[in-house]
């Protein structure tokens, strides 16, 4: 209440355009921009079968969970969500998640919700987010997000109305408790869609207005596609898509655009994800050094293949001169 949260504490000291954007765009869905980012399926690829040799069965869910960790954790603004026209910067991270129990039209359709420091390593990640689905499709103990869920859809029509009427009340003000908070998916650092589980392309999804969520991520279906490499040669390439929607009002541009290069970075190179964080929030450089090194080593490449400049004005200086020279020995 007054501008206190039990998930977030309000950002001060902002900028006229940052704290004006809020009230020009009260809903969450005034603000959403969407955005289609292509990365390489090759080195998640190789990641996968490098350390299966290993002994670690990672997927391309964990792989994607750890990125968007480590986004969120050194893009501080990404965490961020508008209340009532002001900004919070959020005290946890999370992802929440949709799963079907069964790849079937009458399966259960479960929502998880994951907690992280930030800090963890892909293995660390691998481990809360398994251990998270496996309680929940094994039928023991099941989430705090779904149970909750079953008991409100048992309310009658009118009760439950009233109920999300409070619960939105309650949540603008600062009053929600942190109970129904905790067990909300949609009070989340992101919310994301694995459509590549059910063989489905990408979507654009949209922001709810209802609870915290300022980013949605959609993971579709990998791809093969033609693409352009070196400016002149066309490839097939195999491509993951994702479909990001994200709240314009908590960042500016140029912040989204680092933050969006840093997440094709990681999913470049994922080997960067199997060390542990530093506290700072920071990212140590020698993590992204193994793809900076391949980058250059491609430029040198391109260099060598780089066909020679003609110079039109220069070789007919060349030929007068030596035309001149002829004329003269005759």
């Amino acid at each position: 209440m007054f501008g206190h949260r039990s998930d977030g504490k309000k950002v001060k000291d902002m900028n006229i355009i940052d704290k004006a954007g809020p009230f020009f765009m009260p809903q969450r869905i005034d603000a959403v921009n969407y955005i289609k980012v292509k990365v390489p399926c090759q080195p998640i690829d190789d990641f996968i079968a490098r350390e299966r040799k290993n002994g670690n069965n990672y997927t391309y869910m964990h792989i994607m969970f750890a990125t968007l960790v480590r986004v969120l954790y050194t893009r501080k603004k990404m965490n961020r969500f508008i209340m009532r026209g002001s900004t919070y910067q959020r005290n946890y991270i999370s992802l929440s998640m949709d799963i079907k129990k069964k790849l079937e039209d009458e399966g259960d359709n479960i929502t998880a919700k994951f907690y992280f420091t930030g800090r963890e390593s892909i293995s660390e990640i691998k481990k809360i987010v398994d251990e998270e689905i496996s309680k929940n499709l094994e039928g023991g103990e099941v989430d705090p997000t779904t149970k909750a869920a079953g008991k409100l859809v048992k309310l009658p029509d009118f009760l439950f109305r009233w109920f999300m009427a409070l619960a939105r009340w309650l949540d603008r003000h600062g009053m929600l408790p942190k109970s129904l908070i905790k067990a909300s998916p949609f009070h989340t650092s992101c919310f994301v869609t694995y459509l590549k589980s059910i063989k489905l392309s990408y979507i654009y999804h949209h922001l709810y207005n209802f609870g915290t969520t300022s980013m949605f991520v959609s993971v579709g279906k990998e791809r093969m596609e033609p693409v352009v490499e070196n400016n002149k040669e066309i490839k097939l390439q195999k491509t993951l898509t994702m479909g990001m929607s994200l709240d314009e009002r908590i960042a500016d541009g140029l912040y989204m655009s680092k933050t969006l290069k840093l997440c094709k970075d990681l999913l470049a190179n994922p080997d960067s994800l199997l060390e542990s964080m530093p506290d700072d929030g920071s990212i140590p450089k020698r993590l992204l050094k193994k793809n900076k090194k391949k980058m250059k080593k491609g430029k040198t490449k391109k260099v060598k293949d780089k066909p020679k400049k003609i110079k039109p004005l220069k070789n007919k200086m060349k030929l007068d001169k030596r035309l001149k020279k002829q004329k003269e020995l005759v």
